[in-house]
């Protein structure tokens, strides 16, 4: 008798520390806000990566997706992740560099620094990266969570510009860039006059004539519908775009290693969902412009590239000779 009494105390116990550890289980519900608009392959893919992860966490994390900057503009959005404000958000090289701040990631968005998609994996994922995101991490407190392909950006103009294949035929043009340093210099390495100005903001701008073109990768194009308010899609290749999601630090530690598990592999699946959408999107697009009366334009790349190097002399000391060692990894 005394014995079953151990035994079933025994069982009581087990069953309260499963019933207490149960209990401990925390749910999450994320907010990730993205300025992207719901046609647009990166939301697309948030959707996968929401669907997935609630899957994978049998409903422990729920992320909440507000698209078109519903809770700020991507400049916003990252501030309030490093202030913990906010869960998740995509950033980028760029905005890195100008908010954490940290100059040299800046490399990553400079005009003609990858030949190609693999080789800009090879270096965002790779050492090199690596070594960026951690620094950004104990400088910010945001983790960068993966590297997912946001197009390669293309030079769109109005008819009155005429067709461009050179920066000099763009001397004087308004071109809308985000106001962040390093865009702005890549408007003049495009030979334009560069004009800060939101995402949301540009087709109401072209149509008023505020500004003369933009660029973006052809997905984005079509979300924003430009084709109804430019003429001329000029092929410069001059960026093969990236987006990062992050997430707050500190969030990130408070959660178990398995739902940081789960976050992960739901990411990298929505990774390959967005780049698949962007590279389909980018072999179809062309033709519907053309058909909405779009000319694309073949430009001489070489000239943008060779005025790439000479604007770029001056971030020699902030990117340590990076710009040269990454266009010559192989």
């Amino acid at each position: 008798m005394k014995m079953l009494r151990i035994v079933i105390v025994c069982i009581l116990v087990v069953g309260l520390l499963a019933l207490a550890s149960f209990a401990e289980e925390k749910t999450y519900t994320l907010r990730f806000n993205t300025v992207g608009k719901p046609p647009q392959p990166s939301t697309h893919a948030l959707d996968t990566f929401a669907n997935l992860v609630e899957k994978l966490s049998t409903g422990k994390i729920k992320v909440n997706i507000f698209h078109s900057g519903q809770l700020g503009d991507q400049k916003t959005s990252i501030l309030s992740v490093m202030r913990g404000d906010l869960d998740m958000t995509f950033g980028g090289a760029s905005w890195f560099a100008s908010l954490v701040p940290y100059p040299k990631v800046g490399i990553f968005t400079a005009a003609y620094a990858f030949r190609d998609l693999d080789h800009m994996y090879k270096i965002m994922t790779g050492p090199i990266g690596k070594e960026y995101w951690d620094d950004i991490r104990e400088k910010a407190g945001i983790r960068v969570l993966d590297v997912w392909y946001n197009g390669t950006r293309e030079l769109n103009v109005i008819k009155k510009v005429g067709p461009v294949h050179t920066p000099e035929d763009m001397k004087g043009v308004k071109l809308r860039m985000p106001n962040v340093p390093l865009y702005l210099d890549m408007g003049r390495i495009l030979g334009a006059e560069p004009t800060p100005l939101g995402y949301g903001e540009i087709y109401l701008a072209l149509k008023t004539g505020l500004i003369e073109g933009q660029d973006n990768p052809l997905p984005n194009d079509d979300a924003l519908k430009v084709y109804e308010v430019t003429h001329y899609i000029v092929l410069t290749d001059h960026l093969i775009g990236h987006l990062c999601p992050i997430i707050n630090e500190a969030l990130w530690q408070s959660m178990p290693e398995e739902y940081r598990v789960y976050i992960k592999k739901a990411l990298i699946a929505a990774r390959y969902h967005c780049n698949y959408l962007v590279l389909k999107q980018e072999a179809e697009l062309l033709g519907k412009f053309k058909e909405h009366g779009m000319e694309v334009v073949i430009p001489n790349k070489e000239a943008f590239m060779e005025r790439a190097v000479e604007i770029y002399k001056k971030y020699e000391d902030e990117w340590g000779g990076m710009y040269e060692k990454i266009q010559n990894m192989r």
